[in-house]
């Protein structure tokens, strides 16, 4: 049987908090009147425990879309409630400037660690507009931005010398990388003044190879102490553990992005009894023969590496 690195508990919170290990970015459990704030902490003692080193509230995993102010600041209030020590990142996402502004505003009067936030959707803005659209949050911002690259869900390119000369504010320390470039990955890297974060779960232990800080990774709410144990094996020059509990998670990985995310991780979840499994409209629930699948994968996992 093989073994896993022993994982170790979270570290409290710092300033400035620095962006590396496992960050979990967490779905939001619905009822029929909103966000289920009693499953949403359930689930947060149950990942506390779990050696991650930061969570995510209100990312596009966690239906942020959805949901209007007031849900979100609801769930996001009930996650720093038990948190505990365990630093919290912030969805911050739009594409009306002013609004976001606002809101920035009211999401950083709570202690957060940072903010994640995307390029403005829908509108394109160019090179000069995306610099000077990050650069002005970042201005105001009283916490750490974590820019999220994710062109794929914000029509938004940003280009490696755009990313490059925005880490110069001193205010951006990070990046979301789902560039989907592996050239703009190496750069960023290379360079060294962002803690990249890989946010292609597939992609994790390439970027953590190649010198990344870590990752946000959906997946990792399932056997987070796996992920753990990955970057662990990493840090620790263990190639072949890192690369043998990669493999493992590898199936289970691509399962959950078999139909648009978090309608399979949801699905998964609400089998094993964490949650119900509901998502807000337009997003529909997995099918039942990919939760199937997900559960064999799952099972199979847990034959490889038992869970405690």
């Amino acid at each position: 049987m093989s073994t896993v690195v022993q994982t170790q508990s979270a570290t409290p919170v710092a300033t400035p908090v620095s962006f590396h290990g496992v960050w979990l970015p967490l779905v939001t459990p619905f009822h029929e009147d909103g966000p289920d704030l009693f499953a949403l902490r359930r689930l947060m003692r149950q990942y506390r425990q779990a050696g991650i080193d930061g969570v995510v509230v209100c990312g596009s995993t966690g239906e942020a879309a959805a949901m209007d102010e007031a849900e979100q600041l609801a769930v996001l209030d009930t996650v720093l409630d038990e948190a505990g020590p365990l630093p919290v990142v912030m969805g911050l996402a739009g594409n009306h400037q002013r609004d976001v502004l606002r809101r920035q505003a009211v999401f950083t009067s709570r202690p957060l660690a940072g903010l994640l936030t995307p390029a403005p959707y829908y509108v394109r803005p160019g090179q000069a507009g995306l610099a000077d659209y990050f650069r002005t949050l970042a201005d105001a911002s009283s916490v750490p931005l974590i820019l999220y690259d994710i062109p794929y869900r914000t029509g938004a390119q940003i280009e490696t010398a755009t990313l490059l000369a925005l880490a110069e504010h001193p205010n951006i320390r990070a990046v979301k990388d789902c560039g989907g470039s592996l050239d703009k990955t190496q750069a960023l890297i290379a360079q060294g003044r962002l803690q990249v974060l890989a946010g292609e779960d597939m992609q994790i232990l390439s970027t953590l190879a190649m010198g990344g800080s870590g990752l946000i990774a959906a997946a990792a709410h399932v056997r987070p102490d796996l992920f753990v144990a990955l970057y662990q094996a990493i840090q620790a020059q263990q190639v072949a553990l890192a690369r043998q509990i990669y493999h493992a998670l590898a199936p289970v990985i691509r399962l959950l992005f078999a139909e648009p995310n978090p309608a399979p991780l949801k699905g998964l979840l609400a089998r094993q009894g964490l949650m119900r499994e509901s998502l807000r409209a337009p997003m529909a629930p997995a099918s039942l023969a990919l939760i199937m699948q997900l559960e064999a994968a799952v099972a199979q996992l847990e034959r490889r590496y038992p869970g405690v």
